[in-house]
């Protein structure tokens, strides 16, 4: 109940599990063919400035956790620098939403590919899916971890499966080859690159998930820099090789159209039945939504906590230390925007609004290191960083709002 605690028992390489398993595995299962319906065979390079605006505030908030290590990071952050709590609320409901709909998104992205499996409806397999996710969820933050962790290692064995049949595409005659050959999939230059990273973008959700749970991790100030740099890194690496091989090996337009890409591209490269790959980027999807629900209802708690949201959202079970509360709420959320919206919309939306919470951050850490150390003149990376990071964000998002506006749920 109220007076019940969060447990510290996240260590290094549990909570870089954890971040890896809300990264890794549901961006590149679920979306590769969408990137590449807009970037076309420079969706590798649309991965690649997707990182590197997602680095930018990621180094941010490495730096935010540790000197607040709290649940609801982003809005303890926007509390602690502008000390206005409906601003704090608002910032805290938008991370909820986020999680939510990126939950959503994952859910549905799922479905294709357990159809593949078994023949169910489309309802059914959503609502079956958010029950089991949500009994995970609150049996407890050590056992959610350990088992996304082993649902992490699975998922990253699955997408090194489909670089290993498509390594030819790494050659440098296959590179040449596509290049030449395939002008018409170049998508819209800079253009398509820029719109596909924002779409891409939404496959590096999930570092800053992390610092919700900080007051379930061991030394979080030690901790977390090197938890989300790892994070980062190795997401960079899968994604580029993987998107590579989907672009190299299928041609644009059937890869955009697939319900379950990767499983496309398997029996392109192998000719073998799709099961095992089915059934990797099923565990993938799910153990996305499954950190993104611990994710949300930490929030909620925190907000709980801190006043801004009714007491009950505080409530700690006395037999599993999880917010059942919140957790309950978090997945009745899940269930109504996974039914009512379709899977391009509700990432592209999570991408938007993510930006701006991200841009919010970064304006947080800018604000809090010049009431710490006064203004500074000189282009030290305590000055320039949250700028770059909250300069990036807002042109990103306004260069897809134009777009988003035009066709919001298409």
């Amino acid at each position: 109940m109220q007076g019940q605690s969060l447990k510290r028992s996240l260590s290094l390489p549990l909570l870089t599990l954890y971040g890896l398993g809300t990264t890794i595995g549901a961006g590149i299962y679920v979306l590769v063919g969408k990137v590449a319906g807009i970037a076309g065979i420079l969706a590798p390079i649309s991965f690649l400035v997707a990182a590197v605006l997602a680095g930018l505030t990621a180094l941010s908030f490495s730096k935010l956790v540790v000197r607040f290590p709290r649940s609801a990071g982003e809005a303890v952050y926007v509390d602690e620098a502008f000390g206005r709590p409906a601003f704090t609320m608002a910032v805290g409901l938008a991370v909820v939403l986020v999680g939510l709909v990126s939950s959503a998104a994952i859910v549905s992205g799922a479905v294709g590919y357990l159809q593949n499996i078994v023949a169910a409806p489309a309802w059914l397999i959503i609502l079956l899916i958010v029950g089991f996710l949500t009994t995970v969820a609150i049996w407890g933050i050590t056992e959610s971890v350990m088992l996304a962790g082993v649902a992490t290692v699975l998922e990253i064995a699955g997408l090194a499966v489909i670089v290993w049949f498509g390594r030819d595409a790494f050659s440098a005659e296959t590179i040449t080859t596509v290049a030449a050959n395939r002008p018409d999939d170049s998508g819209f230059g800079t253009l398509g690159v820029l719109s596909g990273a924002v779409l891409a973008f939404y496959a590096f959700i999930g570092f800053e998930d992390m610092v919700n749970v900080a007051e379930e991790v061991r030394q979080p100030e030690h901790i977390f820099p090197r938890a989300i740099a790892i994070t980062l890194v190795v997401t960079l690496i899968v994604y580029t090789a993987v998107s590579w091989v989907a672009v190299a090996t299928m041609p644009i337009e059937q890869l955009s159209a697939s319900t379950a890409p990767l499983s496309d591209i398997f029996i392109r490269l192998t000719g073998w039945p799709t099961l095992a790959i089915d059934g990797l980027a099923v565990i993938a999807v799910l153990n996305g939504a499954l950190v993104q629900i611990i994710m949300a209802s930490r929030v909620l708690y925190g907000l709980g906590r801190q006043g801004s949201l009714p007491e009950v959202f505080a409530s700690v079970s006395r037999r599993t230390h999880t917010p059942v509360f919140a957790t309950g709420i978090s997945a009745a959320l899940l269930l109504t925007l996974a039914f009512l919206f379709p899977l391009e919309s509700l990432a592209r939306f999570t991408s938007m609004l993510t930006l701006l919470i991200f841009a919010t951050v970064n304006l947080a850490l800018f604000r809090l290191n010049v009431s710490s150390d006064g203004i500074q003149t000189n282009f030290t990376t305590a000055f320039v960083l949250p700028i770059l990071g909250f300069v990036s964000c807002l042109a990103f998002v306004m260069f897809q709002i134009g777009d988003f506006l035009a066709k919001p749920f298409s």
